[in-house]
């Protein structure tokens, strides 16, 4: 499912227009992902929890060459879903 396909689905079960749908996914996105800038977790009970985790600086390779490279530190984001919904995804 593509974020249009999605908007379309989000219009259809809560009876908005498409042009609304879209601008609610939009606002939500942007909420957790300010959140996430300011070092927030975000949980959605029965979902699922966003938070920031740390990447330490390592080294790796080029496939190409095999040279060894370094690889910044950084933060990356990431979902931990919850109970409810991997039971949910889980059943047959």
């Amino acid at each position: 499912m593509n974020k249009a396909e999605l908007i379309e689905k989000i219009a259809k079960e809560a009876t908005l227009t498409k042009v609304q749908a879209g601008a609610a996914l939009d606002a939500f996105t942007d909420s957790v992902i300010g959140a996430l800038k300011k070092g927030d977790k975000v949980t959605l009970v029965g979902f699922g929890t966003f938070s920031v985790t740390e990447r330490a600086a390592r080294n790796g390779r080029n496939p190409q060459t095999g040279a060894t490279i370094k690889i910044k530190a950084r933060k990356a984001p990431k979902f931990k879903a919850g109970k409810e919904f991997s039971t949910k995804i889980a059943k047959k």
